[in-house]
This record gives structure tokens, C-alpha cells and sequence, in this order.
């Protein structure tokens, strides 16, 4: 009787290996950008895009003081207006309106004070805001977490 014994393979080789992470990898890279929200990345992003925002609108209303520059914000997005004369606090004659900016990935703007989406904001020749009237956390960048902009009474815009 002859006692063959077979040699039976009891794992994988290393090109099985090889083969089955490279395809995981290419999984990962492509499917799973995808599948995850990117409203974590976008609240940070909009809060930074909304204060440089900001800041061009206040330099505009300093540097061209006989004009008026409005940022109207809504729920889907932000429009800046620029109008060629300024009554007290409010702008007349408008003159041009630039391309809405929309937000993405759930995100939105509101107001610290009431969370309202709806708002416009202006400032005056000096750079202070005047619209709406407020001082310190004004603004929120909403997304999977609320982050703040602060405005203080005599210009200065920021992150909190």
C-alpha cells in the first residue's frame, strides 16, 4: 500500500496579495469619495470663502465711498450687488449684480442672532457693518457643525 500524501496549498500567495490590495485600493480611491458627505470639509471651506467675501465688500464700500456694495445671502446662496449711490444706510440705483455663489454639500450662512438664512449685509465708508446692525458672533457657517464669524463694531472681521 502506498501512502501518498497531497500537498494541499493552506493560504494565499503573495500575488493574491498583491492583487487584492491594489484592488482596494483602487475601490477606496474612487468609490468612497462618493459615498462620504463632504459637509465637514465644506463647513470650513465656506466659513473661510464667506469671510474673504466679506472683506472684499468692506474694502469695495471704504475704497469707493460715493458707492454702495450689498452681499445678499439666502438659503441656496450669496449675490453681491453693487449700486452707484448710498441713501444713510440703504444702497440706490443698482447698477450691477455679480454671479450667485451657491452653497454645496448642505451647507449654509446665517444669522447668529435668529439663524435666518435671508439677510443683506452692507457696510459703510469707514468699514463698519451697518447691515445687519451687530458686534462680535454675527454669522454662522452651518454644514455637519456650526462654525462662527464674528464682526466687531469697528470693522474687523474674523473666524471664531
Amino acid at each position: 500500500m502506498v501512502n501518498r500524501h497531497h500537498h494541499v496549498p493552506l493560504g494565499f500567495t503573495l500575488v493574491e496579495l498583491v492583487t487584492t490590495m491594489i484592488v482596494i485600493g483602487i475601490i477606496a480611491v474612487t468609490v468612497l469619495p462618493r459615498l462620504l458627505s463632504d459637509s465637514s470639509y465644506s463647513a470650513y471651506s465656506l466659513r473661510n470663502e464667506f469671510i474673504s467675501e466679506l472683506r472684499q465688500v468692506q474694502l469695495k464700500a471704504m475704497q469707493n465711498t460715493d458707492q454702495c456694495y450689498q452681499i445678499d445671502v439666502t438659503a441656496s446662496g450669496y449675490t453681491l450687488r453693487h449700486f452707484s449711490g448710498r441713501t444713510a444706510s440703504l444702497c440706490t440705483n443698482q447698477v450691477r449684480i455679480e454671479q450667485s455663489q451657491t452653497f454645496s454639500g448642505g451647507a449654509y450662512i446665517a444669522l447668529a442672532s435668529n439663524a435666518s438664512q435671508a439677510f443683506s449685509i452692507t457696510f459703510d465708508e469707514q468699514g463698519r457693518m451697518v447691515s445687519p446692525a451687530c458686534s462680535g458672533n454675527c454669522f454662522n457657517a452651518v454644514a455637519d457643525e456650526t462654525l462662527a464669524i464674528a464682526v466687531e463694531s469697528e470693522g474687523y472681521i474674523y473666524a471664531q
